[in-house]
């Protein structure tokens, strides 16, 4: 087993201490606010006339304006939708102000926040909609005519107004600003989010203040993040990563956060250029889909620190970001909804480090270790299960029991990975993903490392298809680069010199993208798919 705090030095933890919430001990920070709102308190009293948000039009409001904002939002919530402590509020809403508002009004209040995706269809929302318990939902006007089964089942519906104008709630009969104290607690739960997967297989992930609150004064340590930083948040702002390392971190910070409703790629690299950005915090897909327009933005000399999250990133990309952004500091994250977004992250730049691959060290308040199949822990070096324990791991699923969560409090994340010598941490592959052929274990990452290593490769994905022979083998989609032809024969024989024959994919489908979940994640079930039809 594994502990933070063992192997961060002492800067990265000056004065924290162990804490009690609820029934848990926990290893944190002794001056933690009670919620997301007393942090935005916080830097509305330190930095009251900064610009802290700017819309996707370029309107931007001070943190004293924002603060004005959350709190006549959390007046009208209160006085006109009777939202009260712990009542479920709804926010289907896009990258905003509007999101930001409502969200940080509902921490006020002590009540749950319910994001839901937006890149979802409507029975999927509904579907979520229905498991969430909803008092009211803030709703953007580009999904209005999805709201009236939600009236018909009870739920309150606002709708937000020529978001493109200004503020989309700015119609409605806002009472005057209150600034009263707000109600959220430590140990009260503040964010009610469902994973991905299928709408009737995605759990409620459960977050307390105290797990959130953690989450982004760890990252401000491990990143080194200060008011002068600002970002442009790149993902969906309704993702763990959106939500916690990005838009509750910068408010922490006091710094400033450009809020972009669509990913653009050649847009945010204006955005970078224009505003001087100095971090962004993004999935592989975010990072690959900038290389494209390399050539037009040589020089991107603002950027500080990139962090990198929610799959795995391949070392060749990875170098080549830095090859772009020589002076920038690359850090790989790994996370998940159920650890408020930080599990692991790396202590310094991983494209220069010994150990590229690697996704960092478990941040300080959490603990790791791997197990075997018969929950036995293994030695260094050995792949098996990685299970997390600590102040941002969820304590429960809403409304289910899951093995995933023991009694004790530790979670299964599903990962295969395995620890080194030196307190690195390393996911190899999901479980689910990993490929049995023949009794043989193969790694999806380590053979699209190799891979994408390739000259001409842009992008690949490895997935598991069935074998008479050896139950299941390799297969490969693979994206190349403008004007490479390498073909399957081709790729193949590269590969003999470079991993053993059994890893090798028997089958290669050339691709123009990879297919993406609705969060940017590699969809390896769309990809199975493909090669069960034969395309």
């Amino acid at each position: 087993m594994l502990a933070g705090k063992d192997v961060w030095n002492i800067w990265f933890q000056k004065d924290m201490e162990e804490r009690q919430f609820g029934d848990r001990t926990v290893y944190t920070f002794p001056d933690m606010k009670n919620s997301f709102y007393e942090m935005l308190e916080e830097t509305a009293e330190r930095y009251p006339d900064k610009t802290g948000l700017c819309d996707n039009w370029n309107n931007s409001f001070t943190y004293r304006e924002f603060l004005q904002m959350v709190d006549s939002m959390a007046a009208y919530m209160k006085e006109v939708l009777h939202v009260e402590r712990k009542c479920h509020v709804g926010l289907l809403l896009n990258n905003g102000i509007e999101f930001a508002v409502s969200f940080y009004a509902v921490c006020k209040l002590g009540a749950v926040a319910v994001p839901f995706p937006t890149k979802y269809r409507e029975p999927e929302i509904q579907a979520l909609v229905e498991k969430a318990d909803l008092h009211c939902i803030l709703v953007s006007e580009d999904y209005g005519k999805w709201t009236p089964v939600y009236e018909e089942m009870g739920i309150v519906v606002v709708l937000t107004r020529g978001e493109e104008n200004g503020y989309g709630f700015g119609y409605l009969n806002l009472p005057e600003e209150k600034h009263t104290k707000g109600l959220g607690r430590p140990e009260d739960e503040v964010i009610l989010m469902f994973t991905s997967g299928t709408t009737s297989a995605s759990k409620g992930v459960i977050l307390k203040n105290y797990n959130v609150n953690h989450a982004v004064m760890v990252y401000e340590r491990l990143l080194e993040l200060g008011e002068e930083d600002k970002t442009i948040i790149p993902v969906p702002i309704y993702h763990i990563t959106g939500l916690v390392a990005l838009l509750g971190l910068f408010v922490y910070i006091g710094g400033t956060i450009y809020l972009y409703k669509r990913y653009d790629a050649k847009r945010i690299l204006e955005g970078v250029v224009e505003h001087g950005i100095t971090f962004m915090h993004g999935s592989p897909t975010v990072f690959a889909l900038l290389l494209d327009y390399q050539e037009e933005f040589p020089k991107l000399s603002s950027i500080r620190t990139l962090a990198c999250g929610s799959s795995y990133m391949p070392v060749e990309t990875m170098k080549r970001l830095h090859g772009w952004m020589p002076e920038m500091k690359f850090q790989n994250v790994y996370g998940m909804t159920e650890t408020a977004s930080p599990g692991t992250v790396f202590p310094y730049d991983a494209a220069t480090s010994i150990y590229p691959g690697s996704s960092g060290k478990p941040v300080p308040g959490l603990l790791v270790k791997i197990l075997d199949e018969e929950g036995r822990e293994v030695p260094d070096g050995t792949v098996g299960t990685i299970y997390f324990k600590g102040t941002n791991i969820c304590e429960y699923y809403y409304k289910m029991k899951s093995p995933l969560i023991t009694e004790d409090g530790w979670l299964n994340t599903g990962d295969m990975g395995y620890i080194n010598e030196d307190s690195y941490v390393f996911i190899v592959d999901r479980k689910k993903d990993m490929i049995n052929r023949g009794g043989e274990k193969i790694w999806c990452t380590d053979v699209e490392d190799e891979i994408i290593s390739l000259k001409g490769v842009k992008d690949a994905a490895v997935v598991g298809i069935p074998d008479e022979v050896y139950g299941e083998v390799a297969a490969a989609a693979v994206v190349l680069e403008k004007g490479c032809r390498l073909t399957q024969e081709e790729l193949i024989t590269k590969l003999k010199s470079r991993i053993a024959r059994f890893k090798i994919p028997e089958k290669v489908i050339f691709m123009d993208a990879i297919p993406k979940t609705p969060g940017l994640k590699t969809d390896k079930k769309t990809i199975r798919t493909l090669f069960e039809k034969g395309i």
